[in-house]
């Protein structure tokens, strides 16, 4: 899901490529880094008490939680993921967490007022078959936004190449673009196939974080659980990592992702 190896894989295959503090750590990134541009979306999408929505690809709870209190007790959020094993508490209504591949397995019968996927797509081996999957779970007149990068657009982690630091980060950067099989321009495709889906007055943005602490986190953990693929496939040595991390640790760096692209549409 970067690259970042999370950012690339969205919330599919997190737990089983990076279990432990690293996979916490990305998560806790992602939702620094766009939770407020999700939620300024789905607000002008005009959330509001009893509405219906299904997060899907949940992979985490900061989403999840802040649907709940924007739908009330007489809303329902419908978290659902392909491993729901990140979800330490049992659901309190009005969220439901059910197991649940959007690649695979048929949509919730319920029409919803809203269906949302953040980084989830670009990993999905039928991208087309979850789209439809996706909106067929909406009512008539429900809203579907999808979120994902598009690596292809800006795939260096510093633009601003000044340096040998940022020249070591932008060749590993490469690396893990060569060892990862995304589709790294997916997101600029999203207005077009949300149109060729039947979906109305369709729109799209994107935001790019050009440096925050949460790009520098996400990189940090990103290239320490990716060391041994990345070593292991030739595309870097054990000095080059070495090297990035103390790099990062040691001076200020201007770390980016890749443009989230945000789309979203009504359902006729």
């Amino acid at each position: 899901m970067t690259l970042i190896d999370g950012y690339l894989t969205g919330n599919r295959n997190r737990h089983a490529e990076g279990a432990g503090a690293g996979a916490g750590q990305r998560s806790e990134a992602f939702s620094a880094l766009f939770d407020p541009t999700t939620f300024r979306h789905i607000e002008r999408l005009g959330i509001g008490p009893g509405w219906r929505c299904w997060e899907v690809g949940a992979g985490g709870t900061s989403v999840v939680s802040w649907l709940a209190k924007r739908v009330g007790p007489t809303g329902r959020v419908l978290a659902t993921d392909a491993d729901i094993s990140w979800q330490t508490s049992a659901a309190r209504p009005p969220v439901e967490m059910r197991m649940h591949d959007v690649g695979v397995d048929a949509p919730p019968a319920e029409g919803f007022d809203l269906v949302h996927a953040r980084l989830v797509l670009a990993r999905v081996p039928d991208r087309e078959l979850a789209l439809r999957a996706m909106i067929r779970a909406l009512r008539p007149g429900g809203r579907l936004l999808i979120e994902e990068p598009d690596s292809a657009l800006q795939p260096l982690p510093c633009p601003d190449e000044h340096g040998p630091a940022q020249q070591l980060a932008n060749r590993l950067r490469h690396a893990l673009l060569t060892e990862r099989g995304a589709d790294l321009a997916y997101g600029r495709a999203l207005p077009r196939l949300l149109r060729a889906a039947g979906l109305r007055q369709v729109e799209a943005d994107a935001y790019f974080p050009l440096t925050s602490p949460a790009c520098t986190a996400l990189e940090t953990a990103t290239i320490q659980q990716s060391r041994t693929a990345l070593t292991s496939a030739g595309l870097a040595t054990e000095d080059d990592i070495t090297d990035h991390l103390a790099n990062i640790a040691a001076e200020p760096m201007d770390l980016a992702t890749p443009p989230l692209i945000s789309a979203w549409g009504r359902k006729p």
